[in-house]
């Protein structure tokens, strides 16, 4: 399989950065006794043109229904393709999952933020607790533009100070806010910020469609899950699985839609 891994702009000199693309091929890595279990996935881009979306959405609902014990679906932007008319289309495919979900908003989801939080009953940015005390944060970093924007970094430190507390706390950002991708944009006083927060176990980015590997930023991973729609990107759509053990130990593995297979594996 020819697999294309983080070589676009990257440079490892003088930078703390560590490249991981593939830990564990092929291998599951679970905890033994699951606490919490949950699902992300990327750039569904619900109505773009010349594409299959409604078989590529009732696949990935499909294949969540096919695991088991899911706390909850992450859907990590790009959720529409541009129209805003199609935000509501998307949700009434969503609500089809047995099991909560969350979103964050893509530059391909053209809509302002009340609109958003209007239409999908979320807010761009935001923090719900998942499960006892694991938490999650989701970030915005675009608008009803479309543009590769920073994200909010008072804000952000207001959600991860009301969080600090909890065990496990993991972070939603559709772009990448480093531009150790070809598509990712260089704000690194987000990296700094999270790295100072002992809480916080993991980043998940969506947007690369190509790109679905981990990064390391000060001892923080950052975490692709490729994409399952659109017209670009890696040739198997895949998904992000995410557990915590009741030992407090993490892992997550990333699978194909099509059947399951583990493409790569990491501890957290």
């Amino acid at each position: 399989m020819n697999r294309r891994f983080f070589l676009h702009k990257l440079s490892l000199a003088g930078a703390p950065l560590l490249a991981l693309p593939l830990l564990s091929f092929g291998n599951r890595v679970t905890p033994k006794v699951g606490r919490l279990k949950f699902i992300t996935a990327s750039d569904g881009h619900w109505g773009q043109p010349g594409t299959d979306y409604e078989t590529s959405h009732r696949d990935l609902i499909e294949a969540i229904h096919r695991e088991n014990g899911v706390d909850f679906v992450l859907f990590n932007g790009d959720l529409i393709h541009d129209d805003p008319k199609l935000l509501p289309e998307v949700k009434s495919v969503y609500d089809q999952l047995q099991v909560p979900y969350y979103l964050t908003r893509g530059n391909h989801d053209r809509v302002p933020a009340a609109d958003f939080l209007r239409v999908m009953g979320q807010p761009t940015n935001h923090a719900f607790l998942a499960k006892d005390d694991v938490g999650g944060i989701i970030l915005d970093c675009s608008n009803e533009k479309g543009e590769y924007r920073c994200v909010d970094l008072e804000l952000a430190k207001n959600l991860l100070d009301n969080y600090a507390s909890l065990s496990h706390v993991f972070v939603f950002v559709h772009i990448s806010q480093n531009d150790w991708t070809r598509h990712g944009i260089d704000c690194k006083p987000l990296l700094e910020l999270l790295a100072s927060y002992p809480a916080v176990r993991s980043t998940f980015h969506g947007h690369d469609h190509d790109v679905d590997g981990q990064m390391i930023y000060r001892d923080k991973p950052f975490l692709w899950s490729g994409h399952f729609g659109g017209s670009w990107g890696n040739p198997f759509p895949s998904y992000r699985v995410c557990e915590v053990g009741e030992d407090g130990k993490a892992s997550t593995y990333l699978k194909t839609v099509k059947d399951g297979t583990i493409l790569n594996a990491h501890s957290l």
